[in-house]
């Protein structure tokens, strides 16, 4: 089988190939309707990619896909309840790095911890961010956004989600150049661009998906995307790593599938062969592409691989600034 079709020239998986396909289907029936916890409201990436991917699962195994959307408490609550919930391969949880990963590290109280909790199944995209600026701003590429913050420094307002993917892109580039700017808490992903582009404050990372519509508007000045290689949906628009000569820059909003740790081995890999098989498919790979998205879809243990490679390589950036949030 060939591979997934990558968009920002990542490394993906073939759908034929390891821990998905070492357990026959037959050892782990699936004998009522699949419950997906998304711990966010309806609209947003993880619940827009579950809602492609379910009714392919539902024609494959002939039950229905049930999305739960279960905010608050910045995805904890519908996390929490996850992994309690009885690990009978009916219940999992679709989310977002922030959720698995940086609420872990700033939130040391978090009432569920990854590793302990949850057995990953598949890592199924990657989205990422964009880097942008109000158009009244005197800068034009990261160079300017630096030599700007210099000059004014702690006089620069950068609108986030606290303790989450989009903040800890712009701690990372802060911290590479000694930066200084006031970070400005707001509700969400939304509500930071519309800061920005009101101009009530200067700077904001966020999703590609949310940004680069208003960008090529011209309500944003977008500056780099946060992926490895140039995204073909904005080709002359340069990586972080080549505007700002930080090898490696790489950020984004990365959505997994997780279950319940005591889940038997043998429907963690029935599960994963069937969002694989889904994510395989030709209309699935268009309509992820039309969002913006890298498909992934990795085995279990890769992804739990991922998850702790993650986790060392935030919590290096959340020390450094001494990062803690109260939720």
């Amino acid at each position: 089988m060939e591979p997934i079709k990558t968009i920002f020239g990542m490394a993906v998986l073939c759908a034929a190939s390891g821990f998905a396909t070492s357990v026959p289907a037959a050892d782990a029936p699936m004998s009522r309707p699949l419950r997906v916890v998304v711990p966010y409201p309806p609209g947003g990436t993880s619940d827009a990619q579950i809602r492609i991917v379910g009714p392919k699962i539902t024609e494959a195994i002939g039950q229905p896909v049930l999305i739960d959307n279960r905010p608050g408490a910045s995805g904890m609550l519908g996390a929490e309840m996850v992994a309690r919930s009885n690990p009978d391969g009916h219940t999992m949880l679709m989310t977002d790095v922030g959720n698995l990963i940086m609420t872990g590290i700033v939130h040391p109280n978090a009432p569920y911890v990854v590793a302990r909790d949850f057995a990953p199944v598949t890592l199924v995209s990657f989205t990422p961010h964009l880097l942008g600026v109000f158009p009244g701003l005197p800068v034009q590429t990261i160079a300017d956004l630096v030599k700007h913050a210099r000059a004014n420094p702690g006089k620069l307002n950068f609108a986030t989600s606290l303790g989450g993917a989009t903040h800890f892109a712009g701690l990372l580039l802060s911290q590479h150049f000694g930066l200084q700017w006031v970070e400005i808490p707001t509700k969400g992903g939304t509500d930071s661009i519309t800061q920005v582009m009101g101009g009530q404050s200067d700077l904001v990372f966020n999703s590609m998906v949310s940004m680069m519509p208003q960008g090529k508007a011209g309500k944003l000045r977008i500056l780099a995307v946060t992926s490895p290689k140039r995204v073909p949906q904005w080709a002359d628009l340069p990586t972080m790593a080549e505007a700002s000569g930080i090898a490696g820059f790489s950020t984004g909003s990365w959505q997994g599938v997780l279950m319940p740790a005591k889940v038997a081995p043998a429907m963690v890999a029935r599960v994963n062969r069937e969002l694989v098989r889904a994510l395989g498919m030709a209309d699935v790979r268009d309509r992820f592409f039309s969002l913006g998205t890298e498909i992934v879809a990795n085995t279990p243990a890769e992804f739990g691989g991922w998850l702790r490679d993650e986790d060392a390589r935030w919590t290096v950036v959340a020390k450094k600034a001494n990062l803690k949030v109260s939720f």
